[in-house]
This record gives structure tokens, sequence and C-alpha cells, in this order.
């Protein structure tokens, strides 16, 4: 294991992508982050490391899809990240990384964390912006305006990856859980901060898709009814909420089609077991399972 430290009181580096360029690639890296509020764009393609924050730990930085960049072009979604992590495993917890672009109607989408690996951890994590706040990879096989996926790995083989959050909180607007990969999230605050949609998966039929186990979906505004859970982001998009907690700001019918995408719908996957709702909610007997069959879609995340 290679270790390094990251602060500004004699650790090893002072900025968190200087350590991370420093991890040799076929050795694990750990990295341990001092107290603090690190102003970077991170971009991290090893193959095994591990982040650990010391103190209360904030990643911030503010791009957003609708800036020009100097080729001309818009920088897009998925230029817009704060941190990129690809490789085969990564290990996070105790860290803040937030996108601080604004809201999408004015900065358009604003992706914080954009997660490509292969199988990623995550504990006491919080990932905080407002529309597209957190990328899943892969990315949709294909395209619907020319040029939407352009940025890392956009050429690239859809490879499936499979990510566990534990304790931790996910805050955004507008699709702000979105993607293609397999998501598990264990007792983590899902904060709505403004009217939208929580999740915008676009998985294939026969994956897990994201999966939401004993979790507390609030919001920070008040108005009842105005937040979606998911609208498929891809036909075959799948979201799972099982023994969760839910605010009145989710809408009586909270699963949606894609705008044009009506007639997808029925492709979808929406499921809801042993949750709670506060406000009114409508939904049809097929999204209902029992406790027992919808705990089952949480084996294939420990089955490595």
């Amino acid at each position: 294991m290679f270790r390094i430290s990251v602060g500004c009181n004699g650790e090893d580096y002072s900025t968190i992508q200087e350590a991370i360029d420093a991890v040799p690639y076929d050795i694990p890296g750990e990295i341990v982050i001092s107290e603090g509020t690190y102003r970077e764009k991170i971009f991290s393609d090893k193959h095994s490391l591990s982040l650990k924050g010391r103190g209360q730990v904030v990643i911030t930085w503010s791009d957003s899809a609708r800036e020009i960049m100097d080729d001309g072009r818009k920088r897009g979604t998925f230029r817009s990240y704060t941190a990129f992590f690809s490789g085969h495993h990564l290990h996070m917890e105790n860290i803040t990384i937030e996108n601080g672009a604004g809201p999408g109607e004015t900065a358009g989408q604003g992706v914080a964390l954009y997660l490509d690996v292969e199988n990623a951890e995550l504990e006491h994590v919080r990932v905080r912006g407002h529309q597209d706040t957190l990328f899943l990879s892969p990315l949709p096989d294909h395209e619907r305006e020319k040029g939407g996926f352009y940025g890392p790995r956009y050429l690239s083989p859809r490879k499936r990856t499979t990510s566990v959050f534990r304790n931790c909180t996910v805050e955004g607007g507008v699709d702000f859980i979105f993607g293609s990969g397999d998501a598990l999230f264990l007792n983590c605050e899902i904060i709505s901060n403004e009217p939208g949609y929580v999740t915008a998966p676009s998985g294939k039929k026969d994956w897990t898709g994201l999966v939401f186990v004993s979790c507390r979906f609030s919001s920070a505004f008040p108005e009842k009814g105005s937040v979606y859970l998911m609208r498929p982001w891809r036909e075959e998009g799948k979201a799972a909420f099982i023994s969760c907690w839910f605010g009145d700001h989710i809408a009586t019918e909270p699963f949606t089609a894609w705008p044009g995408r009506e007639g997808e719908k029925h492709m979808a996957t929406f499921i809801v077991s042993d949750c709670t709702f506060s406000g009114p909610v409508s939904l049809p007997a097929s999204s209902f399972i029992s406790l027992d069959d919808a705990m089952r879609l949480t084996e294939a995340f420990f089955a490595h």
C-alpha cells in the first residue's frame, strides 16, 4: 500500500490532485486528507485508490454544462464534473464533493461526482449539486443529441460498474442520481433542493439498477408533490426503493416518463417495497413487491 497525505500543515502534498498523480498505477494507494476546503477539479484513473477525510473535508468546483470552452463548444454535462474517478476500485470516506454552479435553470447540468470505477465503496460521503449531481457510469449506448456525451470515456466500450453508498448524503434537484451503473444506497439521506426528479436510470434490463434501502428522502423547500422519484433516461432504466421514508415533497405519481418518451414507460422498472410516504401516492400494483423479493436485489452487490 502506497500511503501519502494532503494538507497545509506539513503533509506530503498541498493539493489532492498532486497526491493522486503521485500514486503509482500498479500499487494500491491511500490518501489521507486533512480538514479543509479544496478548490480543485479532480481526475483519477488509478487502479486502486482510497481517499479518507480527517475532519471536515470539502472538494468544490463550479463548472457547468452551458459554459463555452476555448474551442467554442459548450462544456456539456460530462465535462462539468468536480471529481472524476475511474479504475478498478475506489474507497472513499468522510468527504464532501460539490458542484457549486447553481440550479439547472441558470447553469444547466453540473456534475459533482462522476463514478467510472468498476467497484466503488463510499461511506459518510456527501455529494452536493443541483442538476445531474451524481453520475454512475457507463453512459448509454447511444446519444440522443450529437456531442451530448462528449467528455471522459465517451468513446470507450460501455462497462458495467457497481457502487455501494453507506450512510451517505446526495443532494440535488433535477435527475440528480443518474446513469447506467448499478448502485446500492444503504441508510442514506437523499435531499431534494428544488422541484425535479431524484433518479434518471439508464441501465440494461438484466442489470440491477439503482437500489435504495432504508433511505430517507427529504426536501429543503416547502412545495408538496413537486418531486418525482424516477424518470427513466433510457427505456430499460431500473430503480427500487426498499424500507424507505419519503417526505410530502414526493409527487402523488412518483414514477413518470421521460418527456417525449411516454410510450417507453412500460419498459422501465420501478419497485417499491415496505416504504412509508408522508403524502398521498398512486402507483400500479405491479410496482409493489414483497420485502423478501426486494431484498434479493441487494445480493448482487455483495456477490463479489
